[in-house]
Parts: structure tokens; C-alpha cells; sequence
């Protein structure tokens, strides 16, 4: 199962961006969105989420 982003806590800042290997998350109006289908449920956003806004279910 794909990472899961809480809307409330993203600041947007991009740092999960830069982090993840497949390029799977982009940031579309100031929020995390992860493309579910290119995920590799790797965690790398996970640890570097300053806000922790991202887990993985």
C-alpha cells in the first residue's frame, strides 16, 4: 500500500520530492500528492517528512 500524506500537516516544502527514488510524489497546490501507481512503498518520504505528514499504512 502506498504512502498516505495528511493534508493538514504538509507544509508543501518538497523535501519528500527530492527524496523519493521513483518520483512518485509531486507538489500540486502546496500539498504531497503521491501517484499510488509508481510508489514503492520505500519510506524514504517517510523519514525525511519534517512535518510528518507522511506514513505508510
Amino acid at each position: 500500500m502506498p504512502a498516505v500524506v495528511d493534508l493538514n500537516k504538509c507544509s508543501g516544502c518538497g523535501d519528500c520530492r527530492q527524496a523519493c527514488p521513483t518520483g512518485a510524489i509531486e507538489i500540486v497546490d502546496g500539498k504531497a500528492k503521491i501517484d499510488e501507481s509508481t510508489c514503492a512503498d520505500c519510506g524514504a518520504c517517510v523519514d525525511v517528512c519534517p512535518t510528518g505528514a507522511i506514513s505508510l499504512p
